[in-house]
């Protein structure tokens, strides 16, 4: 890299300033030790900075993901996101999710400037274990996570509880959908013809549409 005009002497490189630089530095804001994690919360709190906590699985990162971590930063100083683990998102979607691996996911958080500090939810931890371990100044939720029962135990580890509405009309979700509809269209005609041309019955082509477009074809 070039650079024109006078060097800045003596200035820690941004790389160098961990989850205070500017840069995403995935190797600084990617905490998964979570004992470690416990020494950056204390850290933000020998200097006031108050503590912000959600959690997700940020599986094909869409705007309404980031308009949401942007939303949650503004309620303190600090955001700290929960990242769902790929087998813990396994065991909770089924075998075909995430569609993008843990480390990609990760990385792309550390590119939102709203992201201070991520870390990694495992399938095996306790329940509640990240939210009683940070005990965050305020916990950001949507309405689909937990009930108001469930949210009402958790006020106890919080200082407060803030849900969020969607930020956004898509999902992951529908993404999904719609790459499986594009992926569909492209090879039903195909495969069709080709049913056609060896003479295959109604039922058959049936039963292989109904497969391509990820519908079960009940036999009569």
């Amino acid at each position: 890299m070039d650079v024109i005009g006078p060097e800045v002497g003596n200035q820690p490189k941004r790389e160098e300033r961990g989850i205070f630089g500017n840069s995403p530095n995935p190797e600084a804001r990617f905490v998964k030790d979570h004992l470690e994690l416990d020494k950056y919360v204390e850290a933000a709190r020998t200097f006031k900075l108050s503590v912000v906590l959600t959690s997700g699985s940020f599986d094909l990162i869409h705007i309404g993901h980031a308009r949401y971590l942007e939303e949650a930063k503004k309620c303190g100083d600090i955001l700290i996101v929960g990242v769902d683990s790929d087998e813990k998102v396994r065991r909770r979607k089924g075998p075909t999710r995430p569609v993008v691996p843990e480390d990609e996911r990760v990385n792309m958080l550390a590119y939102l400037r709203s992201v201070d500090i991520i870390t990694l939810k495992e399938p095996d931890e306790p329940k509640w274990d990240l939210i009683k371990r940070v005990k965050p100044d305020t916990l950001i939720v949507t309405r689909e996570m937990y009930d108001d029962d469930t949210l009402e135990k958790l006020s106890e580890y919080c200082g407060r509880i803030v849900c969020l509405e969607p930020q956004a009309t898509t999902s992951t979700s529908a993404k999904i959908r719609l790459l499986q509809v594009g992926w569909s269209k492209e090879i039903e005609e195909p495969v069709m013809q080709e049913l056609d041309r060896h003479g295959a019955s109604d039922e058959l082509k049936r039963s292989i549409g109904g497969i391509l477009v990820g519908q079960h074809v009940k036999k009569p």
